[in-house]
């Protein structure tokens, strides 16, 4: 635990080859909390200048440490854990006032960055390489899995810290460099405050950057520079895909991790233990305001069970408290900002316009948005075809368990899903249909494990995070062979 004399101070600039220092760009952006409107920081921003000196100070460091004994990048993870811990409060305040996360999901966010810092201290012990066979006379052939080198991660506003931290830690555990441009919104959270915790823990200079900068200033820039061999991104599928483009288009091709919008369906089965699908309905569609990728975007209710659903639903979302996210007893907090505001506002005109049967609503204060439900809402609307960010439930009635899965997979999402039923069997077979990255069967859609697989299909992004599949990313394999014995050439 810290105090108000040892809480990190001065985040509001750049964190480039191991200094802080101001921005080039020639403006600043006040950083406010999204709850009252206070200006928590001004941040001076950056221009290319500042991105191209934080990839070079990541491409010099990163020749080092790509060498450093695996026990070393692994003693800094400890470091890293110790000052997670130490700090546990501070950090969570951070959340709460830029974020706006109320105390619980916070206190979530604290836990996955410190679960991530814990794996990423076995990461550098589990890069393998291969000796393989060839049908050569004389002949060895091995191949070697070796950092790709610098990495570039651009990370979101609504688990700014932890999606951060998914791509840094196992990036540096396995002897790359990073340069990461946090979200406008959560600069601190998003970057600066893992700086911090970094540089206490004695990690080289150089090997951590934190650009915070405007979209138009380096947002293109960010992937379009020559350094990055990878670029990891988290947010929308719109900017992803731009990011792709970049990435295929630039003076040098680069790999691209995306991690992008979501529309995952929560279908309840007929057989299923219907309190626990409403509670659990309730907590992944309305945790952190239901801004989150993986949040139940729809709930599919069989009919047989749609209308006692419905109430209970209902009856127990009436309950949550929406207000101040300081408050432990806060379910619905802030919007992170007016854009937000307006977009779930437009949803929920689109809804009332389109005659949906609206079960619950409440008038917004500020950035806060009370839960809105409705039922009657088909499958291919455009209202249940987009991702809502925002504490808004749409329910779709499910003629069988047939329909149910038809209307699950009808979306151009494919983040993680959700099924509920007392028959495991069936529900695995359910689960292995749903057209998407993850599934859980009796349990919510926001799921995340620092050492099982997460990630994507369809437009819900490429390739995957977490355990050996983050190594497979964030690794380049090299083949050398060696000639033991002369060989014969034909000319």
């Amino acid at each position: 635990m810290t105090d108000s004399s040892t809480a990190y101070t001065d985040m509001d600039g750049q964190f480039i080859a191991g200094i802080w220092r101001a921005g080039r760009a020639g403006k600043t952006a006040a950083n406010h909390n999204p709850f009252d409107d206070s200006i928590l920081n001004e941040i001076s921003l950056a221009n290319e200048a500042d991105l191209d000196d934080a990839y070079k100070a990541a491409a010099t460091a990163q020749k080092d440490w790509g060498r450093t004994l695996h026990s070393e990048r692994s003693a800094l993870f400890m470091r890293v854990v110790s000052i997670l811990d130490a700090r546990k409060d501070e950090i969570i305040g951070w959340l709460v006032r830029e974020a706006g996360s109320t105390l619980l999901k916070a206190t979530i966010e604290w836990g996955a960055v410190r679960a991530g810092a814990m794996e990423a201290i076995a990461l550098p012990s589990r890069v393998e390489g291969k000796i393989m066979p060839i049908d050569v006379p004389g002949k060895q052939s091995f191949v070697y899995r070796e950092p790709i080198g610098v990495i570039g991660v651009i990370s979101p506003w609504n688990f700014p810290m932890v999606l951060s931290h998914r791509s840094i830690a196992p990036a540096l555990a396995l002897g790359n460099a990073v340069v990461v441009k946090p979200a406008e919104d959560t600069p601190v959270t998003g970057g600066l405050l893992l700086a911090k915790i970094y540089e206490e823990a004695g990690l080289p200079a150089g090997l951590l950057n934190i650009v915070v900068g405007a979209v138009e200033d380096i947002g293109d820039a960010f992937t379009l520079h020559p350094t990055p061999k990878l670029i990891s991104f988290t947010g929308s599928t719109r900017v992803g895909k731009r990011i792709a483009e970049l990435a295929a288009t630039g003076t040098r091709l680069k790999h691209v991790g995306l991690e992008l919008g979501g529309n995952a369906p929560f279908v309840v089965l007929d057989d299923a233990d219907l309190d626990l699908a409403v509670r659990a309905a309730a907590f992944a569609r309305f945790l952190h305001n239901g801004q989150i990728c993986m949040s139940s975007n729809r709930i599919i209710v069989d009919a047989s069970i749609h209308d006692a659903f419905v109430d209970r639903f209902v009856a127990h979302v009436r309950t949550f408290k929406t207000g101040d996210p300081s408050d432990p007893s806060t379910v619905i907090g802030p919007l992170i900002n007016a854009k937000q505001k307006a977009a779930a506002l437009r949803n929920i005109a689109a809804a009332r316009a389109a005659g949906f049967t609206e079960l619950l609503a409440g008038e917004a204060d500020g950035l806060l948005v009370p839960p809105h439900i409705y039922s009657g809402v088909p499958n291919d609307s455009d209202f249940a075809q987009a991702e809502q960010f925002a504490p808004i439930a749409p329910i779709i009635k499910a003629a069988n368990e047939d329909d149910a899965l038809r209307l699950a997979n009808a979306t151009e999402f494919g983040l993680s899903s959700a099924v509920f039923t007392r028959d495991m069997a069936r529900g695995i077979r359910f689960a292995r249909g749903i057209e998407a990255g993850m599934t859980h069967v009796n349990d919510i859609s926001v799921q995340d494990s620092p050492f099982n697989m997460f990630g994507g299909e369809k437009n819900s992004g490429i390739g995957r995070f977490n355990g050996d599949w983050i190594i497979a990313e964030m690794t380049t394999d090299h083949w050398i062979t060696v000639q033991d014995t002369p060989r014969h050439y034909p000319f």
